[in-house]
């Protein structure tokens, strides 16, 4: 990025920490985008091709899903540039040494993100005693380990097709990136009698139009497979999984994966977006004209944050999905509601949302800085 400040506005970002440390390969970002509600919480995400513009929209997002969620948190995020599969300890050694750097940034708090876990967590924990999303073996809710994000996406969706012709028995659904998100959403929507016809992973898509077996795909991730290795079913390139025809399109990867240039190719009624930012907001406005629903990132997959919050402040696991559900059907409905009623699209209707809460928040700080 060649300009941050090109990225400012009266939100944020509060701090932009680089961190590099070419002695052990460690090269990163930290973004505090805004903490009027509270310390910032979100995921530190490792990839070989993670980028400064990319964190700071990440961080924004976390603002606004924090917001809309009702959390006491604002938003934040980290990420740090590398092959997540590289040796064990090799990742421990940067995590460990992302987290001393940032030691003394009290307003930001680790959480897992996308090549991330919660023995990630357990090394920033040692390290500094600032994670959420903790193992079990040391008193936190491992919410990958129960698909704290697949649970609140599975709450989300029920309550979109409120919204829609279609019931969730029989539906069909498609989803992209059959990671930690993917493949719980898609195992709670299978048991309430969807059909999973696409999933897909960094190695290729997976096609049967009568359904996958979730359970299998599930095994072969476990145990470091791809879901192409799945033999019941047709393989397709990564890409194909757009032009699946679904009537559940979820996508749980990367940002950007929909644009204007490709958002035609969707062949489906209802986008559930279990991801952080995975549409442009051009392509969002396409598929709205084109009367196909379109759930934001903020809204519908804030599970996690959810859950990470709520360890933070010692509940139960079990208090912590009952939240989950509540606050996302209810604010799933709060902005389906208003967007039906104002014509908008669901994204500014939740934007108008979570921004009115942050203002209130900002109005009691001198300064949004501490």
């Amino acid at each position: 990025m060649d300009n941050i400040f090109s990225f400012a506005d009266e939100l944020g970002p509060l701090k932009v920490i680089h961190i590099h440390e070419p002695a052990i390969g460690l090269k990163g970002v930290l973004v505090v985008d805004n903490v009027a509600r509270g310390p910032s919480i979100g995921g530190l995400r490792m990839a070989p091709d993670v980028t400064t513009e990319e964190c700071v929209r990440l961080a924004r997002a976390m603002t606004f899903k924090n917001s809309a969620a009702g959390l006491p948190h604002g938003g934040g995020k980290a990420v740090l540039v590398g092959d997540p599969k590289m040796p064990l300890q090799q990742k421990e050694t940067l995590i460990r040494a992302m987290a001393c750097a940032l030691r003394e940034v009290e307003q930001y708090i680790f959480a897992p993100d996308m090549g991330t876990n919660e023995e990630c967590m357990a090394w920033v924990q040692d390290e500094i005693g600032r994670a959420v999303a903790l193992p079990r073996e040391v008193g936190g809710i491992p919410l990958d380990e129960i698909g704290a994000t697949g649970w609140g996406l599975s709450h989300v969706v029920d309550e979109s097709l409120k919204f829609c012709d279609f019931d969730i028995r029989d539906a069909r659904i498609a989803v992209q990136g059959f990671g930690a998100v993917g493949k719980h959403v898609t195992n709670f929507l299978c048991q309430d009698g969807a059909i999973p016809v696409a999933v897909s992973d960094s190695k290729g898509t997976i096609y049967n139009p009568d359904g996958l077996d979730v359970k299998k795909l599930i095994a072969l991730k476990e145990e470091g497979k791809s879901v192409t290795e799945y033999t019941d079913g047709e393989k397709h390139s990564q890409d194909a999984i757009i032009d699946i025809e679904c009537d559940i399109w979820i996508p749980a990867a990367r940002p950007d994966v929909i644009h204007e240039d490709n958002v035609h190719r969707l062949n489906t009624k209802l986008v559930v977006e279990g991801a952080n930012i995975p549409i442009t907001y051009g392509a969002e406005k396409v598929l709205h004209k084109n009367g196909i629903l379109c759930v934001p990132d903020f809204i519908a997959n804030a599970g996690g944050v959810i859950c990470a919050a709520m360890e933070y402040q010692g509940a139960t696991e079990s208090a912590a999905l009952a939240a989950i559900e509540e606050k996302l059907r209810r604010n799933t409905l709060e902005v389906l509601h208003t967007a039906e009623r104002d014509q908008v699209l669901p994204r500014d209707a939740s934007l108008a949302m979570a921004r009115k809460r942050i203002d209130r928040a900002m109005s009691f700080r001198r300064w949004n800085i501490f």
